[in-house]
């Protein structure tokens, strides 16, 4: 089959012939239907010290897929599946997924020590077929499509839970900071949860898409200087959370200014190069408080997905032939991306 893989050998990716894999016990055998780029994977490509990790080399970048069942292992797990589901799925593997922090907080915190992360530790879905563990894959809801949803399996679980676990009531302000390939789920989510919503980004096609997905009010950051004036007096005096859905520390060092003191949110979820940078007495007197959300687990999967298929979320979803992923990876990189870009397989 055909796979497109990073070779940090040149920093470079290959459509390299790969021979299709085999399920073990506890695994799925998936034909992609859909797979999707995500930030993360371009992250694969720049020097960061946020933790990413590559495991083999070369690897098959991807970890946002979706797809058909071709083979079951015969594990319980496995065996919950038959040829033809439709299915999506996210992507940590060779964890326990019983202990307390596979449970309660994330795989990547397995006790084990073992976790692997696919499209950087282990091959990934930018291929024609994929092995996905049965403990991380769920059957499609009705309304969802294998060749549409596989943003959603880590962009749309994202974007949900960076919304919803800021514990908003219906009514109150969010700020979306980064209307991109995350940032437009997002609006979409807080919009569906009956939040009031300002839509914040450098780039006014995202800005654009956030205005389409319902966004109450858009500002530029970098041309409209008095961005930050404006979501004051339109709040009341501030944003009650502002979830970062970007890669860039600015943005984090700005979004204090639009939260409300003492009583607002600023929820992490973007991952820039640098270590974010935190004023301590802010955080000690309360100005504002921090949390972060991350790419979900197979335990808080479901309700984000059963959430988007109840109110009809769908990703904005740009789609290209598999030889084009390096174009995909230039487009997100020059900020040129509206939505989210994908491979979908015959």
């Amino acid at each position: 089959m055909k796979a497109q893989q990073y070779d940090a050998r040149d920093n470079k990716l290959h459509l390299n012939e790969v021979p299709i894999p085999e399920p073990r016990d506890h695994e799925l055998l998936v034909k992609i239907g859909c797979a999707s780029l995500c930030h993360s994977d371009v992250m694969l490509f720049e020097p960061n010290d946020q933790g990413l990790i590559l495991g083999q080399n070369p690897v098959t970048i991807g970890h946002e897929g979706t797809g058909t069942v071709v083979k079951s292992g015969s594990s319980e797990a496995a065996s919950k599946f038959k040829e033809g589901d439709a299915v999506g799925f996210i992507c940590a593997v060779e964890c326990c997924f019983e202990c307390k922090q596979c449970k309660q907080t994330h795989n990547a915190w397995c006790e084990t020590g073992k976790t692997k992360m696919q499209g950087f530790s282990l091959d990934g879905y930018f291929a024609e077929y994929a092995i996905v563990d049965a403990r991380e894959a769920m059957v499609l809801p009705q309304g969802l499509d294998p060749k549409s949803a596989a943003p959603l399996f880590c962009a749309g679980v994202t974007a949900y839970h960076g919304v919803e676990d800021c514990g908003l009531e219906p009514g109150q302000w969010m700020a979306i900071i980064g209307c991109g390939g995350l940032g437009h789920l997002g609006v979409q989510y807080a919009k569906a949860m009956g939040y009031k919503v300002i839509g914040l980004d450098i780039a006014d096609q995202a800005l654009e898409e956030a205005k389409n997905c319902g966004a109450d009010h858009v500002f530029n950051s970098m041309t409209d200087q008095d961005w930050k004036k404006k979501v004051i007096e339109i709040t009341g005096g501030g944003v009650d959370a502002a979830v970062n859905f970007t890669a860039s520390k600015k943005s984090y060092d700005d979004a204090p200014d639009i939260i409300r003191p003492g009583l607002g949110l600023l929820m992490v979820v973007g991952i820039p190069r640098q270590p974010l940078t935190l004023n301590a007495l802010d955080i000690a007197l309360g100005r504002y408080r921090v949390k972060g959300s991350n790419n979900g687990t197979c335990y808080n999967m479901r309700p984000a997905i059963e959430f988007s298929a109840k109110h009809n979320i769908k990703p904005h979803l740009s789609t290209y032939p598999l030889e084009d992923v390096p174009k995909m990876v230039e487009l997100m990189n020059s900020h040129k991306a509206q939505g989210r870009m994908g491979v979908v397989f015959d």
